[in-house]
């Protein structure tokens, strides 16, 4: 009978939502009694009680939810190692997970900014795309979720059902960069370049990061050993700068052809085909965009570029 009751005012809160096209103005659920009355959210909904933040969604503000399945959760679980229970008892994971599926504003589907930093209410950023007519989330950890619902509107705001429980990043770039294999010799130059601390610090910082390919090819070019352009710190430091920008720049934020001023000073610019022309007219492509840290964003290029001599 309790079920029945359940899945009938799951269905009722549906029907106002189709009823209201979507929009939370005249919806009279809040985003929590949503959540509480859906038959897929009730991992969500017990971990909204147990983190205290379900009285917040059921306040007067105005917010966006992220809202994962029970499957989601189930799935993130597995993937931590952990049960749903331990999960739902880990409050100070759970709420800083919880925060960062809400925004503090009301965004429709029809106003995401495709490919722009979205901050949540815990701080840090992720990023929606759209791919191939699908929203997909990619968040700190760079690891995606596709939004399978839009627009359950709420009277303080909108939810957005999505199938992978969202993560904040946990590697800043020269963590993220030591993770990766192709860029064991920019780690090295880096460290070499006393640039770590820097690097790793809060930012928020890009960086235009050579493979190992790149700097292969540049030893070559230069006609030194990979221990002579260690050794150089001078120019070391004046190259490795060179591909830092002190600001977040995602691709959607690239504006082709206007010069970009890094850290090091001088400018390069980029191509609507996203290929960089360096100070000394050579080309780099930048073969992948958006690679998410803690403290900026890192996008992958072939060829190491360089300032002016």
């Amino acid at each position: 009978m309790l079920k029945w009751i359940r899945l009938s005012l799951a269905a009722l809160a549906t029907g106002l939502v189709a009823a209201c096209g979507g929009s939370g103005d005249d919806h009279p659920f809040t985003i929590a009694d949503v959540t509480a009355t859906d038959a897929r959210f009730g991992t969500l909904n017990q971990a909204l009680v147990n983190t205290g933040l379900r009285s917040t969604l059921l306040g007067s503000g105005t917010f966006t939810v992220f809202a994962p399945t029970d499957d989601a959760f189930n799935a993130l679980a597995t993937e931590l190692g952990i049960t749903r229970a331990q999960l739902l008892a880990d409050t100070p994971l759970l709420t800083s997970v919880l925060q960062y599926h809400v925004l503090n504003t009301r965004v429709p589907r029809a106003s995401v900014p495709l490919g722009k930093a979205i901050s949540p209410l815990a701080g840090g950023i992720f990023k929606v795309d759209s791919v191939s007519g699908a929203l997909v989330i990619t968040d700190g950890r760079n690891r995606t979720s596709r939004i399978t619902q839009t627009d359950i509107g709420a009277t303080n705001g909108v939810i957005h059902v999505v199938d992978r429980v969202l993560l904040p990043a946990n590697r800043n770039i020269v963590q993220t960069a030591q993770a990766l294999p192709q860029f064991s010799i920019l780690v090295e130059a880096v460290v070499a370049a006393n640039l770590q601390g820097a690097l790793s610090g809060p930012g928020p910082l890009t960086v235009f990061a050579p493979t190992n390919d790149a700097f292969a090819a540049l030893l070559a070019e230069l006609g030194v050993t990979k221990a002579q352009l260690l050794a150089n710190t001078p120019l070391l430091t004046q190259v490795l700068t060179y591909h830092v920008l002190p600001a977040r720049v995602l691709k959607a934020d690239i504006v082709p052809g206007t010069p970009v001023t890094t850290l090091q000073g001088e400018t390069f610019t980029v191509s609507p085909a996203l290929a960089i022309t360096d100070q000394r007219g050579r080309s780099a492509a930048i073969t992948s965009t958006d690679v998410l840290a803690s403290n900026g964003v890192v996008h992958v290029i072939d060829r190491v570029i360089l300032p002016r001599p």
